[in-house]
């Protein structure tokens, strides 16, 4: 039986994902935390650590872990240059799973993405728009920005440098090497992709839409579960799901 320790506890997706490992076989809870709660003081109570905190906390709780040679799981999103560089070093030396999203379903529809991208090529311009809650505070989502290096790298393209967040004003004609993101926040939206390939005459649309918070708790506790036995490396979901 695999222990699970969850951090965020109190909050939202952390109560979601409790009530997962509830209801999952194999897995079980030992231990919830919250901010402010001492992760090192409760080490021998689990296994491996599901993460979906902020960026700042994530780091600490990975430096506890490494010293402890746990597992992490890690669906935190807003991590920014230096701070990935920390995670994949990390991986050095734990074994990690790292995504932007566990849905089953997103990383379903990151496999059909490279597919429409490396077909249709470079014959299309693509937009990516997003949607989620009030309460989300990094944008684009972390999501978005995977769907869009998915596309770029299927199509050789660095997306820091074709990368275009919004439109506003009066621009010069559309590049058809760029990739625009359009973010949208509201209401309880719990999270909506769309990545629309437009070609003359015809459109090609890539959506995914949750309605429940449990698919990405799902696919956390599948991922620690999945860890089981795994050797120090930097994993996906799509290495969970073994759709890479």
């Amino acid at each position: 039986m695999i222990k699970i320790a969850v951090t965020g506890a109190s909050g939202r997706m952390g109560q979601t994902i409790i009530e997962s490992i509830n209801q999952s076989d194999g897995v079980e809870l030992g231990i919830a935390l919250d901010k402010g709660d001492d992760l090192g003081a409760v080490l021998g109570r689990f296994d491996v650590l599901i993460d979906f905190t902020r960026p700042a906390a994530t780091l600490d709780y990975l430096a506890i872990c490494v010293s402890a040679n746990k597992a992490v799981v890690i669906g935190t999103t807003g991590f920014d240059d230096a701070r990935l560089a920390v995670i994949n070093n990390v991986a050095k030396q734990i074994p990690v799973v790292f995504a932007p999203n566990m849905s089953i379903g997103v990383n379903l529809s990151l496999k059909l993405l490279d597919m429409a991208a490396r077909v249709i090529g470079s014959d299309a311009d693509i937009e990516i728009v997003e949607a989620h809650h009030r309460h989300k505070v990094d944008a684009p989502s972390g999501t978005a920005l995977k769907m869009g290096e998915v596309v770029a790298n299927a199509l050789g393209r660095d997306l820091s440098k074709c990368a275009v967040y919004g439109r506003e004003g009066i621009e010069k004609p559309r590049d058809r090497e760029t990739i625009g993101f359009s973010t949208i926040r509201g209401g309880d939206v719990v999270g909506e992709h769309t990545v629309s390939f437009f070609m003359e005459g015809e459109r090609v649309e890539i959506t995914h839409k949750a309605s429940s918070r449990m698919t990405f708790a799902n696919g956390a506790v599948r991922a620690a579960n999945w860890l089981k036995g795994k050797s120090a490396g930097l994993y996906s979901m799509q290495d969970v799901l073994e759709v890479s």
